[in-house]
């Protein structure tokens, strides 16, 4: 027998703020595990006799699984009931991390990460729906700028955390530091969430999710395998395409005529949440792009060790604290001083590291970061509150789960592109260069001008080329980091559209 849910003016602020720690802690605890893989490929790679791009569906599936599972929130929570679903999904998440650990073979480790993919992607969505009508509406800033907090800074320690203990320890210690905190979460959620949210009769509409899920399927897949296949080059990629497309046309048209979509067309009537989907979709773009691309360009570019790149990514998160800190008192403003604000000063990083050179220092790196991350914690909190400041509650958990799955797409297509452009464009680059590299260049002779480099016997040619192409990949980053900068922009006259409602 479950205890019903009491409004949020009847609870007291002791259960409101307990209930929070415990969703937190699981929302930060599902955030590690995002990432964290992308620093244990190596390791595992060696451990488990895989190629390189077998190990990559280890990453792949969990974030296939994810992506299919996060839009069926809604469903799930009207069928079995919010406690039911957390509680499923906490302890679900929680044995697929330890069989993570103890995984002895490459099929096994990606059936663990498919299950915690899809056990853990209820979570966010579900832990913001709870979070929302946990707490009273003048309270909603703060609560959001906490529950932020655990959805950005689990993807950004993730990374370090779990390297520190894959290089001290083994790599099955990045999975096994999150079991214990992964039961606390599981025994603090199941004594404080109470039950609400089921609705008896309701029934899932398989073509839309078959479709929405075949969608999400071909689009992830085609993103994550298209560098590697050669994109449209591929007749794998092409399937992948085709798919998308085809199932994307059946999700829409579906969801026009059918009587009961798998999601509810009510939600785009929302002015401010179709808004809201459009200016997530940006900021999840900008959310994790510069941790793909700057940990390789310092490593390969500039020669920086290992640890000095962990500290950069430490000094985003840091930035993220100060931002959703800072979230707190921008809340009593109009939620869109702080977006704008937020994307415009993000727009401000991209065009200081689309101005980095190879006299750049890691401080300068650093600083960078930590403005990327106060954005990153100043735009969540009034995007959350002015999304759903409208919706009516009983959409809210089928809107959140929306709502976290366009941020994911975001950073996956933006993610594919800025690294598909730095290649491209480093290639372009590196051919353009190449063409003053003759004797017929008269800064060729002048020995001042060539800086100890030489044209005049091969090992100094091939000193040469290698500048050549360092000076070429580094314009390639240059040129993802001017997309960053623009795409950051873009969205500034979004959040001008948004209304918001007068005391």
């Amino acid at each position: 027998m479950t205890v019903a849910a009491a409004a949020p003016e009847q609870t007291s602020a002791l259960y409101r703020w307990g209930l929070m720690a415990f969703l937190t802690l699981a929302v930060t605890l599902y955030g590690l595990t995002l990432l964290v893989v992308t620093v244990l490929l190596p390791q595992m790679q060696g451990t488990l006799s895989a190629t390189q791009d077998q190990i990559a569906w280890a990453v792949t599936f969990n974030l296939l699984a994810t992506a299919v599972v996060t839009p069926m929130t809604g469903w799930l929570i009207n069928r079995f009931g919010r406690r039911s679903v957390m509680l499923v999904g906490a302890a679900g998440f929680t044995l697929a991390t330890v069989g993570c650990g103890i995984a002895d073979s490459l099929l096994t480790l990606v059936l663990y990460r498919v299950a915690q993919g899809g056990f853990g992607a209820p979570l966010v969505p579900l832990g913001q729906a709870i979070t929302l009508d946990t707490f009273p509406k003048h309270q909603h800033g703060m609560a959001t700028s906490i529950f932020g907090m655990a959805v950005v800074i689990g993807p950004a320690f993730g990374p370090l955390l779990g390297g520190y203990l894959a290089e001290q320890y083994d790599w099955r210690w990045a999975f096994f530091m999150i079991v214990p905190f992964g039961i606390a979460a599981f025994v603090g959620l199941m004594a404080l969430l109470r039950d609400k949210g089921r609705s008896g009769g309701v029934r899932l509409d398989w073509t839309g999710f078959l479709a929405l899920s075949a969608t999400v399927v071909g689009l992830q897949l085609m993103l994550d395998r298209g560098q590697r296949q050669d994109w449209f080059e591929s007749t794998e990629i092409v399937i992948w395409a085709v798919l998308a497309l085809v199932a994307l046309h059946v999700f829409v048209v579906h969801s026009a005529s059918a009587r009961q979509p798998f999601l509810n067309p009510r939600l785009l009537a929302d002015r401010n949440y179709a808004l809201g989907q459009v200016i997530v979709f940006i900021y999840g773009m900008m959310n994790f792009t510069p941790m793909v691309l700057l940990p390789p360009m310092l490593k390969t570019l500039y020669g920086v060790p290992d640890d000095a790149i962990g500290y950069v990514v430490a000094a985003r998160g840091l930035g993220a604290l100060i931002g959703f800190f800072s979230s707190m008192y921008l809340s009593k403003l109009d939620p869109r001083v702080g977006m704008a604000g937020g994307f415009a000063l993000q727009s401000v990083a991209g065009y200081l590291m689309a101005g980095f050179d190879f006299n750049v220092t890691i401080g300068m790196v650093a600083a960078v970061s930590v403005i990327q991350g106060i954005c990153v914690g100043v735009v969540w909190v009034p995007l959350t509150v002015a999304t759903f400041a409208t919706l009516p509650p009983n959409l809210v958990p089928e809107g959140s789960a929306v709502f976290h799955l366009l941020r994911n797409l975001g950073s996956s297509i933006f993610i594919a592109l800025s690294v598909n452009l730095v290649i491209v464009s480093g290639r372009q680059s590196y051919a353009q260069l190449a063409e003053f590299v003759t004797p017929l260049n008269p800064i060729m002779t002048l020995p001042w001008a060539m800086g100890g480099y030489s044209i005049a016997e091969p090992e100094a040619l091939g000193r040469l080329a290698g500048e050549v192409g360092r000076q070429a990949a580094l314009i390639g980053y240059i040129d993802a980091f001017l997309l960053y900068t623009v795409s950051s922009a873009l969205a500034i006259p979004l959040v001008l559209l948004l209304r918001i409602r007068r005391a």
